[in-house]
């Protein structure tokens, strides 16, 4: 259990203040570990004299204190009507009273650390729930960009169409403008939501949030691709690339509904977006569909093999592309939501490794779905 250098110092210097009092021993304050489940376990956060022939170890490691002593005694840490902790005092053997003046210091000193460790486990809990706030914060912009992309490519290929001397124009290079402002403010959000610390905690019961559904009823698999599809070959016309969608829906697509089927929708709508962001000009870029599961791929230049597990690392982003300005996150929480579903999200070296007619080099993502686990009891 780890606590601040600035309550286990002041842990240090409310026990230094029993130097001048000869009748104690040894004194040691524990605190309750939260993390157990079982029975509480009381570890050492402070001990005096800091000379003690032994570091001492939890109240149940130490058989000697399950005996009573007359030289020991215990002053229960609480907050309100909770107990956090406890103050043990040992003094040398004697058969004398405690002295009251002693007692009265220990009860204040109790106290004392009572509320530090109160104040201390706040603190903790307080930094642990904004840590999940700015994680859900920086999911939440994460998730916004997709279909914010998607708005653009709309508007600039509406802007193509009417042509310069349409009076509606205007209207459109508005939504233009309005969308690189929420860019601007997304991209503040996401900075706000960034841990600065090295090693940042992820919760994985906070993963990607399934795309927005229509409100028809039930839709399958394909349904919910399918507008991704027609996005991706708008986006492919813009940025002058080649989109190739599925030539075949397997049976297991077309017909079965499945339990997670809005994760392994928003898994899909990551890869695409990320083929177009990070491919080069001129390059074709497809999603292929088999028994084995789905493949987002791309002929641009494949990703260094030393790199294809790194890049599901949550923060790696890979060096020297254009355009690298992305979160760092997406294919590692896809990665998540796949295996969660009892799947796989990985990559393969080319095209060709997936289906046999694709290219021999770029790179294929292939989402992998267990069809007898994550299907429907209704399909």
């Amino acid at each position: 259990m780890n606590f601040s250098n600035h309550l286990l110092s002041l842990i240090e210097l409310e026990l230094k203040s029993f130097d001048d009092q000869l009748d104690l021993e040894s004194l040691v304050v524990y605190a309750v570990n939260p993390s157990s489940e079982a029975s509480p376990v009381f570890e050492v956060v402070g001990q005096w004299p800091k000379n003690l022939n032994k570091i001492l170890g939890p109240i149940d490691n130490d058989l000697e204190l399950r005996a009573p002593s007359l030289n020991r005694r215990w002053y229960p840490l609480q907050d309100g009507s909770i107990l956090i902790g406890v103050l043990r005092a040992e003094r040398s053997s004697s058969k004398k009273m405690w002295p009251e003046s002693l007692d009265k210091k220990l009860l204040a000193s109790a106290s004392v650390l009572a509320n530090s460790l109160a104040l201390e486990l706040e603190r903790k809990r307080l930094g642990k729930q904004i840590r999940q706030q700015s994680e859900q914060i920086g999911l939440l912009v994460h998730q916004l960009k997709n279909p914010l992309s998607a708005l653009k490519t709309y508007a600039q290929l509406l802007l193509r169409k009417i042509g310069p001397d349409s009076s509606h124009r205007n209207l459109v290079e508005g939504l233009l403008v309005e969308q690189a402002q929420f860019d601007k403010y997304l991209d503040a959000l996401d900075d706000l939501s960034k841990d600065s610390s090295p090693k940042k905690s992820f919760s994985g019961s906070h993963l990607l949030l399934p795309p927005l559904l229509p409100n028809s009823g039930s839709l399958s698999l394909k349904q919910l691709l399918e507008p991704l599809i027609e996005r991706a070959a708008a986006n492919a016309k813009l940025q002058g690339k080649q989109w190739y969608g599925p030539q075949e829906w397997p049976d297991w697509i077309e017909k079965s509904e499945f339990l997670a089927q809005g994760d392994i929708a928003e898994i899909v709508a990551n890869l695409i977006e990320n083929a177009f962001r990070y491919s080069p000009n001129d390059v074709a870029i497809g999603l292929t569909l088999n028994d084995r599961g789905l493949c987002v791929w791309d002929e641009g230049p494949s990703i260094p093999k030393k790199d294809n597990e790194r890049i599901f690392q949550k923060g790696f982003r890979l060096k020297n592309i254009k355009n690298a300005n992305g979160s760092g996150i997406g294919l590692s929480l896809g990665r998540q939501l796949a295996r969660r579903m009892g799947g796989d999200l990985f990559l393969l070296d080319n095209p060709s490794a997936f289906e046999k007619n694709l290219s021999q080099s770029g790179n294929a993502f292939v989402l992998s779905i267990p069809v007898d686990t994550v299907q429907s009891k209704k399909a």
